[in-house]
């Protein structure tokens, strides 16, 4: 069986310096988990726990390095960063069956202890531009909120998520005027606010 958890980290945040120059495309919102978030994918800096059942030797704690690489005993290294825990799971599962004579291997399962390398960015009309690590998912009206929210000449209808996609940015526009300036908040406009990825950058006009 492959499971995998994800737990919290404190919240933090630095200075940005913008996105950088790549081509911009207009895209949809990534493929969602039957839990309405976002299939969680590695991002280098991330804090994995790998177990082996009743393999007390291969319990490891590792860090996803900035090339997105682990490395794991019996294995070697494996690309990590930009594949889910359970993708990691069969690559490790597989690559130890070849150490056992039966060609079985007790169950695998990696947790993200520390999901630090999950970040976003919010610049433009906004009280505290910044790069966040939340430690978790976060929608959209979350983010503009751990940036201090928007100053009042903001544009509302008008904002804009970078996404990294590949070697390409792609655009996801986005609204809140309907949360942030309506006397009552329809169920249609919740249920419309993106949940911001690993990597995204907020923009708002």
């Amino acid at each position: 069986m492959f499971s995998v958890a994800i737990m919290g980290a404190a919240p933090a945040s630095a200075r940005d310096s913008g996105p950088a120059a790549l081509q911009i495309s207009q895209a949809a919102a990534s493929p969602v988990s039957v839990s309405g978030l976002p299939v969680y994918r590695i991002n280098p800096g991330d804090e994995l726990e790998i177990n082996v059942w009743r393999e007390d030797q291969l319990q490891r704690s590792v860090k996803v390095l900035p090339d997105g690489s682990i490395s794991f005993p019996l294995v070697g290294s494996i690309q990590g960063a930009g594949r889910t825990p359970q993708e990691i799971e069969r690559t490790i599962a597989a690559a130890l069956a070849q150490k056992y004579v039966d060609g079985n291997v007790p169950d695998v399962t990696v947790a993200v202890t520390n999901p630090a390398g999950l970040q976003f960015s919010v610049i433009g009309k906004v009280r505290s531009a910044g790069i966040f690590t939340p430690g978790r998912y976060v929608t959209l009206l979350e983010a503009i909120s751990f940036a201090g929210g928007t100053d009042e000449f903001a544009s509302l209808d008008d904002i804009v998520i970078i996404r990294k996609s590949g070697g390409a940015l792609t655009t996801i526009p986005a609204s809140l005027s309907g949360i942030l300036r309506s006397k009552s908040i329809s169920s249609e406009a919740v249920r419309a606010i993106p949940i911001i990825e690993s990597g995204d950058t907020v923009i708002v006009p």
